[in-house]
């Protein structure tokens, strides 16, 4: 009886960040969480909880204990905004009990900045595994909110049956009840922007071979937006909905990053804060430069002579690498691909080269298929990469967010790393946390990247415009593979018919700052070295890839950016603007 009593108590507490701005108020049996920033509410009451296979944790949870603790501590990471972080925050795990006194936690840590959630199950009897069904947990804004947004496409379809591969429009300023395109809610990140207030970026990390992807729902009544799983088409059906984990075991992180202005939203770590690495590596990767024909040639360059010629002009950029790209198997062939490869390492040019996820999911014909998704085959594959000194593959068309989906990603990685191999996704999910989790992990698309360019006059026209949200949304929470900076005014082989370029030279050299990805593919061709401006040439010859420190300077999400990196000493401050088409870069020994 005394149990039972308790188990009814009310309770409430906030959490606050380590600076004291941010604040974070539980309660329970409510299972609501708040949060302000500076006094200011940015989410009202929003539901906590989920449902398992073996009990509803989904609400009317009841603290039975809680602990506090604080952390403190730091860590190095090559691949993305900055490169030495330091992680301070305020740590608060709720143990709680549903009405058939079942147990779960939720754990919450508090940065300056961040919150990130998660729910921890713990092994209760001789229950072993959980399969998780949904989620309660929820995001609800104060009216007035605007959205900037990305939908959830329908799955199986575009290309070959291979959406969903976040790479939909965005909308701008978008009421909260505007409806999501389809229907099915909106991609991570998710930016808002609350009055007055500031702004909020929701997105989701750690998530890995444990979980499925997931993404926020349309908007509900009273500004309320909740998580979502993937939808049962994806992946031509193939695989569950619904995540299973062994127990003990926790769900991956639900990150909301808040301030007054967007400068803690282009700067946060919270992808990676929270995550640690899965395995360790005995490679030393390098980063840097490449040149790929595909993205202004296309599928017919995929032979000898044109790949000889982009091989001579990353050796004249000084690039450490080209990426030879979809039908190289057929077009080139495996044993006159020794030689190209050859060839390349002759130059000082290291290779890339690109798969098909391939298998059951989707209708691709782009060669090479059906290497990747079965293991027998993709590790002799990856033996004769590794046996080429092949440094890298792309890998393209994956279409889900199941956790069939994510498992396959984490063997790729895992295989991948055993051979010296990086990976490159495309047509693919968004990564969450992966730079910090797998140490062979360059970068994804997950964005209406470059090649949109080539196939419509329509991306061309709202090149800027998108360029100038990415940095706000896209890019804040991981690498993103855009493959962009083209110098050609048309974008054709000839340089003469085509697709026209709208955005000027400088603003194309701004965007290998403004987006940030540790290998970054241009889209040069061997014409430019000629044809475009000289110091366009010489600065791409120069320009890092990797940063040691990124400081937000002004902007605001599809109007324009001004951004700062540092590379050693060296600092480069770039800037974008979607109203004119145009930009600039600065160079400089001081900030």
């Amino acid at each position: 009886m005394h149990t039972f009593l308790i188990l009814l108590a009310a309770f409430t507490t906030a959490i606050s960040s380590p600076d004291g701005k941010l604040k974070v108020g539980l309660s329970f049996p409510e299972s609501t969480y708040s949060v302000e920033y500076e006094g200011k509410t940015m989410l009202e009451d929003s539901p906590l909880g989920l449902t398992a296979n073996f009990g509803d944790f989904s609400g009317n949870l009841t603290l039975t204990e809680s602990h506090r603790s604080t952390i403190d501590e730091s860590y190095s990471l090559n691949r993305i905004k900055t490169s030495e972080v330091h992680y301070r925050a305020n740590k608060f795990i709720a143990e709680l009990r549903n009405e058939a006194g079942q147990k779960i936690e939720v754990e919450f840590r508090v940065s300056d900045n961040d919150i990130a959630i998660r729910y921890n199950i713990p092994k209760d009897g001789d229950t072993g595994s959980v399969r998780v069904m949904s989620e309660a947990t929820g995001f609800r804004f104060p009216e007035g909110t605007t959205t900037f947004l990305c939908p959830q496409s329908d799955a199986m379809i575009g290309w070959k049956r291979s959406k969903p591969s976040y790479e939909e429009e965005y909308k701008a300023d978008a009421a909260m009840d505007t409806v999501s395109g389809y229907g099915h809610g909106y991609t991570f990140p998710c930016l808002f922007h609350v009055g007055d207030k500031g702004w909020v970026l929701v997105s989701e990390t750690g998530v890995d071979s444990r979980y499925c992807g997931s993404h926020l729902s349309d908007c509900k009544e009273g500004g309320l937006y909740t998580i979502a799983f993937p939808m049962p088409e994806e992946n031509n059906g193939n695989g569950t909905v619904e995540p299973a984990f062994a127990l003990p075991g926790s769900t991956p992180w639900r990150t909301i990053t808040v301030g007054s202005t967007l400068k803690p939203i282009v700067e946060t770590t919270a992808p990676w804060n929270t995550v640690e690495p899965l395995y360790e590596t005995k490679h030393d990767y390098k980063f840097g430069k490449g040149t790929w024909s595909w993205i202004i040639w296309q599928d017919a360059s995929m032979n000898w002579d044109d790949q000889v010629a982009y091989i001579d002009l990353a050796s004249e950029m000084g690039f450490e690498y080209i990426l030879i790209d979809a039908g190289w198997d057929q077009q080139i062939g495996y044993e006159k691909m020794e030689k190209l490869i050859g060839y390349a390492h002759s130059k000082n040019v290291d290779v890339f080269l690109w798969y098909s996820s391939s298998g059951y999911w989707n209708d691709i014909s782009q060669s090479p298929v059906n290497r990747m998704d079965n293991s027998i085959i993709r590790k002799k594959e990856m033996a004769w990469l590794e046996s080429q000194g092949v440094k890298g593959i792309k890998i393209d068309f994956w279409g889900g967010d199941k956790q069939e989906t994510m498992r396959l990603y984490e063997q790729v990685l895992s295989d991948a790393d055993d051979h010296g191999l990086m990976c490159i996704f495309h047509g693919c999910t968004l990564p969450r946390g992966w730079e910090r989790m797998y140490p062979n992990y360059v970068g994804s698309e997950a964005v209406l990247a470059s090649e949109n360019l080539i196939f419509g006059q329509h991306a061309c026209d709202m090149e800027a415009f998108n360029a100038c949200l990415h940095p706000f949304i896209r890019n804040t929470v991981g690498c993103m593979e855009f493959g962009g900076c083209a110098l050609n005014e048309r974008l054709h082989r000839s340089n003469r018919f085509g697709t026209v370029r709208r955005t000027s030279v400088n603003f194309e050299l701004a965007t290998e700052i403004i987006f940030q990805n540790p290998i970054q593919f241009v889209a040069i061709t061997p014409n430019n070295l000629t044809d475009a401006p000289a110091e366009a040439i010489e600065f791409l010859k120069t320009v890092p890839t990797t940063w040691d420190e990124t400081v937000f300077i002004d902007g605001y999400p599809g109007k324009f950016i001004t951004l700062k990196r540092r590379h050693g000493d060296k600092w480069y401050t770039a800037h974008l603007d979607a109203e004119t088409n145009d930009g600039y870069v600065e160079v400089s020994d001081d900030k």
